[in-house]
C-alpha cells in the first residue's frame, strides 16, 4: 500500500510544482520540465505496481447499473481528453476539460471499486485535479473561448474517442478488469 501512496503523491506533487513553487519551478528552466517528466513516469510505475499489488478492505463491488455509469463517465472523459486536443466546441463551456476528465474517470472508478487500493488512487487523483483546478483558477484568468471548431474536428474527436475507449476497454480485459462485465 506504501508504494501506491508514494505514487500518487509523487504524481501530485510532480504536476502541483508549478502552481504551489512557481519561482522556484521557474528558475530551473526547462531542466524541470524533464525532471517533472521523470517523475510523473516514476509515479506511475509506483502507482500500476502499488494498485496491482495492494491488498486491503473491501466495501463494495460492482453492479450492472454501477458498471454502465462507469463506463458514461469513463466515455466523457476520454472524449474531453480528444476534445481538450483538438479545441472542439464543449472548450469553449469547460475550462479544464483534461482535469474535467480525470475527475469523471476517477469517480467513475470509484463507483464500481469499493475497496481501499481503489480509494488510494482514485480518490487520490480526484483530489488532485480538484485541487489543480482550485490552484490554476486562482492563479491564471478566464482565457477567452477558442475559435469555434470544424465539424471535421468534432467528428474526429468522436472517433477517437470511439477507438480509444475500445482499445482502453481491451486492456482492462488484457489485465483483468473487465470493463463491461
Amino acid at each position: 500500500m506504501t508504494v501506491l501512496i508514494l505514487g500518487v503523491l509523487l504524481w501530485s506533487g510532480a504536476h502541483l510544482f508549478k502552481r504551489v513553487a512557481p519561482d522556484a519551478r521557474a528558475r530551473m528552466g526547462d531542466t524541470a520540465k524533464g525532471l517533472v517528466a521523470v517523475l510523473v513516469l516514476l509515479s506511475i510505475v509506483l502507482m500500476w505496481w502499488g494498485y496491482r499489488n495492494a491488498d486491503a478492505g473491501f466495501w463494495w463491488g460492482r453492479h450492472p447499473a454501477t458498471v454502465g455509469i462507469n463506463n458514461l463517465l469513463n466515455l466523457l472523459a476520454v472524449y474531453l481528453f480528444a476534445a481538450s486536443g483538438m479545441k472542439t466546441r464543449i472548450t469553449a463551456y469547460i475550462r479544464h476539460p483534461q482535469l474535467t476528465a480525470i475527475k469523471a474517470w476517477a469517480v467513475g472508478h470509484l463507483i464500481v471499486n469499493g475497496d481501499l487500493p481503489s480509494l488510494i488512487l482514485f480518490g487520490g487523483l480526484l483530489a488532485w485535479a480538484v485541487v489543480e483546478v482550485i490552484l490554476i483558477n486562482r492563479q491564471t484568468a478566464h482565457p477567452a473561448p477558442p475559435p469555434r471548431a470544424s465539424t471535421g474536428k468534432e467528428i474526429g474527436a468522436v472517433v477517437g474517442t470511439l477507438v480509444v475507449y475500445g482499445l482502453i476497454a481491451w486492456v482492462h480485459y488484457w489485465f483483468g478488469y473487465p470493463a463491461f462485465g
